[in-house]
């Protein structure tokens, strides 16, 4: 009996994050269908926490040689097709170039905080190239669109594919345990990064915490701003009631114990960490980014925010001061999440474009 196929992944980074949470979810509903081979660029392996144990993975932090080295590599390891992450992974995408026969599958799911104000003239032309004989993946309109009329990809190899949540795993109930104390729970899960703000939402909160709106703030994730946000928390005078929960082990759990979701980036296409949020039943505030607006239920809609601190405390204030209207929003979003964002809808699509790269 022939072994199932070698589907090599490269990634940026292997740590939590939006492209690593749906591999490892895809990885885990098809079980032995495929075998798979991940190269982490920067040696962060931290999603494997997500795999099934049983799986045939193997994770690699890549060795160093750019284009030349992975280039040896593909020849080496024989995959049956190459699924790339973002930029990051380009030089793979080059290397694939002289490997006859191999097919690739692209996925874009958003920029860093270098492209949060707009594209790289240089990046938009290497897309441009090397994704013209490739299949590409989109998770939001809004990118498929750049795709389109910015990267101007032929439309024959974009895809399309909404994100999904589990909405078993996700989903209104008991609360999960946070620390005690007085006031709603708002709480957000991000990589800890300059793309996604989170200072924003700490300005915006002391600005809340001025006007005497009370809550506690619960921050859900880790990244190299982690010091420099906590020190600006304690400036802004909100050391007492913030709490930097770094990596959680079950982030539906605390999910389920928040009140409020709050998303506070510069830059997003389709997070993952508002469709959770929505599936457990929670009222979002969000800076109007990417495709969030048409992610949330038409009652969340109007506390969408611009890119600024006030904005932010606007839209958050009736959420934290109404527990009626946050519950209401709440069943709003956990309604549009089960019938627009089921995981499964996600895992199909994404099992057939792979089955159709691997058939021809």
């Amino acid at each position: 009996m022939r072994p199932p196929p070698l589907l090599l992944h490269v990634f940026p980074s292997f740590a939590v994050g939006g492209a690593q949470v749906r591999f490892a979810a895809l990885a885990n509903r098809f079980g032995r269908r495929w075998r798979h081979l991940v190269v982490a660029l920067d040696g962060d392996l931290a999603c494997a926490q997500r795999l099934a144990p049983g799986l045939s993975c193997q994770l690699i932090a890549a060795p160093a040689g750019g284009i030349a080295a992975a280039w040896r590599l593909l020849r080496q390891w024989r995959p049956a097709l190459l699924l790339t992450n973002n930029w990051g992974s380009f030089d793979w995408a080059i290397a694939a170039r002289g490997v006859p026969g191999l097919a690739h599958l692209h996925a874009e799911d958003g920029f860093g905080s270098e492209e949060s104000a707009g594209q790289l003239r240089r990046r938009v032309l290497a897309r441009r190239l090397l994704l013209r004989r490739s299949v590409t993946v989109l998770p939001s309109t809004t990118l498929l669109r750049m795709a389109r009329e910015v990267w101007r990809l032929p439309p024959g190899g974009l895809r399309l594919v909404p994100n999904g949540v589990d909405l078993q795993r996700f989903r209104p109930g008991p609360a999960g345990a946070l620390p005690p104390g007085e006031g709603p729970w708002l709480g957000t899960a991000a990589a800890l990064r300059p793309e996604k703000n989170i200072g924003r939402l700490l300005r915006a909160a002391a600005l809340l915490r001025g006007q005497g709106v009370a809550f506690r703030l619960a921050i859900m994730g880790e990244g190299p701003q982690r010091p420099a946000l906590e020190a600006l928390a304690q400036n802004l005078g909100l050391a007492d009631c913030t709490h930097f929960l770094g990596h959680v082990a079950d982030p539906a759990a605390s999910c389920r114990a928040l009140d409020v979701f709050a998303l506070s980036s510069d830059t997003e296409q389709m997070p993952f960490a508002v469709l959770e949020a929505m599936a457990s039943g929670l009222a979002v505030a969000s800076t109007d980014v990417g495709d969030v607006a048409a992610m949330l239920s038409a009652e969340n809609r109007p506390y969408l925010a611009a890119l600024d601190d006030r904005a932010l405390a606007d839209a958050l204030r009736p959420l934290l001061r109404d527990a009626a209207l946050r519950a209401a929003i709440g069943r709003a979003n956990r309604a549009r999440a089960e019938q627009v964002f089921d995981e499964e809808a996600m895992f199909q699509a994404h099992a057939g474009l792979i089955n159709g790269l691997l058939a021809t």
